[in-house]
């Protein structure tokens, strides 16, 4: 039965993986873009419907400036890509805008970018699981009302196939992720075949009215719209900064291949995006939100319409009108390539925790690689997050939308400002005129890079602050003092425990006191393996709850003739702890420069339950005497027989060990020899 946990655990894991096989993990570029381009590439089937609904807040009247939105979008789509070619060929140890940010501005600055990239992260999975479910719902519509369910066994399933490794879940993901890209592609295509022909497109709600609660906006208040339009499409950047946190998982040379990685996902990025939004608009496509201010009404009704499917479904619906199958291929990989895409952050998110680990601004265990020599705490920490803002929002993609993007705008302005300085530093030692011409290039990248995400920041903050964006402003500065907490603790703990000549030196006694509470076996075994240690003095000691039960435990101790002297306090109160702790310091009192050995007899049971039923008084006094400096606390245990039940039991080997039994060479006299003895 003991084997049955770890049995499961292979099961839905697979095998171990030694260390010596890391580099069998390491990707190429056509799998590496799936694996990390999935959430850009997803945003195509958000981002357009984004526009439009921040734009049906005035109404239909607005709609025509939907064009221009996009454009401005896949300008700056472009314009982040080319920036972040320059990042992955300058820094490729995986720490992204983090290290950039570290770097060049200081640590201070790298913590920003990391709190913003951490709840971006956790974003990330939960808006597109959340559209993804919102989609796969417009084909099945039983599943509706169970959304939120459906939603957390996604985050649920992604999380077990990330925790299997980053090689096999990229391979598992790829296929999906090129279908999406073909059915797309193909869309549009067709679309663009039947127009070429004649063919008139209309989306089915191509005559529906867009009602919206801004009306006859004009001047500021249109400018205003317009920015919130251009806000909510740059969700569709949201996913481009991950293969800079993921250069480590390319094959060499990393930087170059990260670097053409990026330059195939902002080509694809950009004309499925453009071109989804543009046949949005070409067919008249019409969405609408009560919660986002606009209503979608039919006039032959004079309803309202609540359940329009998609943006992304209304196209395909329209343009394979005559081929239901194209229709089908695209609803079904959409859906699933939003499910996908939170791949992209089931990889940045565990790899930048381990970064921060390692310089001490997150808890260590986050750099410990699991038995498929993936982060597994990371992993596990992201999921967890996710699924909770899931069921908090209740899968609503319109409520999330406000409080994504903000986090990555963060980011990638602060990075290109450091990558901005790197340059800098470098052009003032460099010397080639070649090198220096190439720098230029970059930095001037990088600049206007810097210049157009602080832009798109402010907007972004301006917009959407009073729609949700403002607790992503409060999370990230607490994620921030917390950060810089954790390793303030890390700072201190490491500067106090730096040796010095003092520690060094024996303590000139050694007081040894055996807590007694009745004579049986465990307490004769722990006064024999005090008196083993041969400690300057030693003594049994027991607290005085019952005055009847000491004098018989003091009776029986004189008539076994135990050479041991039994000490036995006072206790008014019926209190052991604090008679134990006042009698201990004491002692300490009198003899600072010795130290106090407690030993504290245990039982050791095979059930959880009977845990419970003893030990509570040994590890309250085990917790209290431990923060009592020079007091060392010794458990002697006693094997009880229901702990015979675990003898024998081989002990699960600790994450990313090798399960090989030992290698076994016959002896010369016909034996044989372990290789761990």
């Amino acid at each position: 039965m003991s084997k049955v946990p770890d049995l499961a655990k292979r099961l839905i894991l697979g095998r171990a993986l030694s260390s010596a096989q890391q580099h069998e993990q390491l990707l190429k570029k056509r799998v590496a873009l799936p694996i990390f381009a999935s959430d850009a590439l997803s945003s195509v089937a958000y981002a357009p419907q984004e526009i439009l609904l921040a734009l049906a807040a005035a109404g239909l009247v607005t709609y025509h400036y939907t064009p221009w939105v996009a454009a401005a979008v896949v300008v700056i789509l472009l314009t982040v890509v080319a920036s972040y070619r320059q990042n992955v060929r300058a820094y490729q140890s995986g720490g992204g805008d983090f290290e950039v940010a570290t770097t060049n501005l200081g640590g201070n600055w790298g913590v920003v970018v990391a709190s913003a990239l951490l709840v971006d992260y956790v974003m990330t999975v939960a808006v597109s699981v959340s559209s993804g479910v919102e989609n796969l719902g417009a084909l099945l519509k039983f599943m509706q009302p169970h959304e939120v369910a459906v939603a957390i066994g996604i985050v649920v399933l992604l999380t077990i196939g990330n925790l299997r490794g980053l090689k096999e879940a990229g391979v598992a993901f790829a296929v999906p992720t090129y279908l999406f890209m073909f059915s797309i592609v193909a869309m549009l295509l067709w679309g663009l075949g039947r127009l070429v022909l004649g063919t008139h497109l209309d989306a089915e709600t191509a005559h529906y009215q867009i009602h919206g609660d801004e009306t006859g906006v004009a001047g500021f208040a249109l400018v205003f719209l317009l920015l919130r339009a251009f806000s909510s499409g740059c969700a569709a950047l949201t996913g481009v900064e991950a293969i800079s946190n993921g250069v480590p998982a390319f094959r060499k040379p990393k930087g170059e291949n990260a670097a053409k990685t990026l330059l195939m996902l902002g080509i694809v990025a950009m004309t499925m995006f453009g071109g989804v939004t543009a046949f949005a608009y070409i067919t008249h496509a019409k969405f609408a939100s009560p919660d986002q201010g606009s209503h979608l009404i039919n006039p032959a009704t004079g309803k309202e319409v609540t359940d329009a499917d998609p943006v992304i479904a209304q196209v395909a619906h329209t343009v394979f009108s005559n081929f239901e199958v194209g229709f089908g291929l695209v609803t079904t990989m959409t859906a699933l390539i939003l499910f996908l895409a939170a791949n992209t952050a089931f990889n940045g998110f565990p790899v930048l925790a381990s970064v921060l680990a390692q310089n001490r601004y997150l808890p260590r265990q986050l750099h410990t690689r699991g038995d498929r020599l993936a982060f597994s705490n990371g992993i596990i920490i992201l999921a967890t997050m996710a699924g909770l803002l899931i069921y908090a929002y209740d899968a609503s993609v319109s409520r999330l939308i406000p409080l994504y993007t903000v986090g990555v705008f963060v980011s990638f302005t602060v990075s290109q400002v450091g990558m901005v300085r790197h340059w800098n530093r470098l052009l003032a030692t460099e010397t080639d005129p070649a090198q220096r011409r190439r720098m230029r290039t970059s930095r001037a990248i990088n600049a206007f890079g810097a210049t157009l995400t602080g832009i798109v920041l402010v907007v972004v903050l301006l917009t959407k602050f009073l729609l949700g964006a403002y607790i992503v402003c409060i999370a990230m500065p607490l994620l921030f003092l917390l950060m810089r907490a954790i390793r303030r603790h890390y700072d201190r703990v490491a500067e106090e425990l730096v040796p010095s000549g003092e520690d060094v030196a024996l303590p000139a006694r050694n007081h040894a006191i055996v807590l007694v509470s009745k004579i049986h076996k465990p307490t004769l075994r722990a006064l024999a393996y005090a008196r083993a240690t041969r400690p300057s003095s030693l003594e049994a000691v027991t607290v005085a709850v019952d005055a009847e039960e000491s004098a018989r435990l003091q009776q029986e101790w004189d008539a076994l003739d135990i050479p041991v002297p039994l000490k036995i306090l006072d206790s008014p109160y019926r209190e052991i702890t604090r008679p134990v702790l006042a009698y201990v310091k004491s002692v300490r009192r009198r003899s600072p420069r010795d130290v106090v050995t407690v030993f504290i007899p245990e039982y050791v049971v095979g059930h959880w339950w009977e845990q419970l039923l003893h030990n509570q008084s040994a590890l309250r006094l085990k917790g209290r005497l431990l923060f009592q400096p020079g007091v060392m606390v010794t458990s002697v245990a006693w094997q009880l027989h229901s702990s015979d039940r675990l003898k024998g039991r081989v002990e699960p080997p600790g994450p990313g060990s090798s399960r090989r039994p030992p290698r076994v060479e016959a002896r010369p006299s016909g034996g044989s020899v372990s290789d761990r003895e």
